[in-house]
């Protein structure tokens, strides 16, 4: 078996991460039980592009329970636990291309020995695996029946390949179904990227402004959990509807020039480049920290950064101080990658695993219809959303009401008024 990791003498230690993790992911273990039983996945070549942490570990040994033969690359450069990696390979027999820290040109040869497995199915988190695939290898490409993708700013390129008429296969975006974006964006990247920042300065949010760039998914979560810990909260937006949602929620909403004047703390989670740019860091207070909590390190604009600095230097782990020519000092978290996974562990298992058992269904569902679906980016299916909420709730030893056969006839009659 072929992989390329940091060092297989980890792998006891990632045990222990991958078992604690398991432990708080009672969906997926249903799932990977019936995958046992049933193998619904039997002979399935997967290559998937993910972050290496303990969770997604219990998504790819479901995979394998299921039948299938699992390649596993990193979707990012700082989010391999190199533990766990070990692991998959040590104790799961699992091929892992991911090594934390690896430079780009070792990232994306990581992403080619996964697609050397000659997948039929594809599963991205960022659409990086995908993209390589139609530039680099598009004969290849037509094996493959279909894919996932796991976050908003991979969806959006994949949508854009479908628009332009370039996508060789049908996608199911894990990203849109409700049962991850409403709890993995708003819960987990809540929770998570104010980990990440705490863990990598050890600040004091409250009394603190802190600036985030978005009001999706992701941006409501920062900007709730940043208030609950005392925080100033400013947001910015280029939607007007959002815009307005974020006022109504009680958050002070202005342009990126007035806010970066005030701001303490800037974390960007829009999917989008350039978001923190020249004309902001020349305003910006000294002290500022930067943080980024989207999927690629592009929202941030770090070459304006450090083309504007007399001087770089690392102060703490996960820290970069930049010192401008007129001695005031910015702090970038994480090389201006996602902070979450970088100077955190990501994800609290517990909403990963909604996410995931969502992936884990996607894949199953791929197999069975992928080869009569259009080249297009399809949302997750109403069912397989329900079965997992109703999973989860059951887990949660949660029960909830059922219609009566009077009340779904009047949800669904014209005639039945008042």
């Amino acid at each position: 078996m072929k992989y390329d990791i940091k060092d297989i003498a980890l792998a006891p230690k990632g045990k222990l991460r991958i078992e604690w993790a398991d432990n708080q992911m009672p969906v997926l273990k249903v799932i990977r039980e019936r995958f046992r039983e049933k193998n619904p996945l039997q002979g399935a070549r997967i290559s998937a592009c993910l972050h290496v942490t303990s969770e997604t570990a219990n998504l790819v040994r479901t995979l394998k329970e299921g039948g299938a033969d699992v390649a596993l690359c990193a979707s990012n450069p700082l989010s391999t636990q190199d533990d766990v990696a070990a692991s998959l390979v040590e104790d799961f027999k699992i091929p892992v291309f991911a090594i934390r820290g690896e430079d780009s040109k070792t990232y994306y040869d990581h992403i080619n020995s996964a697609i050397d497995h000659r997948p039929v199915i594809t599963m991205d988190d960022g659409a990086d695996l995908i993209s390589t695939l139609h530039s680099q290898r598009r004969n290849q490409a037509r094996e493959v029946i279909g894919g996932t993708e796991e976050t908003t700013t991979g969806v959006i390129r994949l949508r854009s390949m479908a628009m332009e008429g370039v996508l060789l296969f049908p996608i199911i975006a894990v990203n849109d179904a409700q049962t991850k974006y409403l709890f993995d964006n708003r819960y987990g990247t809540g929770q998570s990227t104010i980990d990440g920042i705490l863990r990598a300065t050890n600040v004091l949010l409250a009394g603190r402004t802190v600036v985030i760039s978005g009001y999706g998914w992701c941006g409501r979560g920062i900007a709730k959990r940043a208030q609950a810990m005392g925080a100033k909260v400013v947001i910015l937006e280029v939607k007007p509807i959002r815009a307005l949602e974020a006022v109504m929620d009680g958050y002070r909403v202005m342009t990126s020039l007035e806010a970066a004047k005030i701001g303490d703390i800037f974390i960007t989670s829009t999917g989008d480049i350039r978001v923190l740019t020249k004309e902001h860091f020349e305003v910006m207070k000294d002290g500022a920290i930067l943080a980024n909590a989207g999927h690629f390190n592009v929202e941030i604009d770090i070459p304006a950064l450090e083309a504007l600095s007399k001087e770089k230097r690392k102060i703490r782990d996960f820290v970069d101080e930049y010192t401008l020519q007129d001695g005031r000092r910015l702090y970038l978290l994480a090389e201006g990658r996602l902070v979450n996974l970088a100077a955190a562990e990501g994800h609290p298992a517990s909403v990963m695993d909604m996410s995931f058992a969502n992936q884990a269904l996607s894949v199953e569902f791929l197999l069975r219809h992928g080869r009569s679906l259009e080249k297009k980016v399809y949302s997750v299916p109403q069912e397989i959303d329900e079965e997992i909420a109703g999973l989860k709730l059951s887990s949660m030893g949660i029960e909830i009401d059922k219609l009566t056969s009077e009340q779904e006839k009047y949800l669904k009659s014209w005639e039945m008024g008042t």
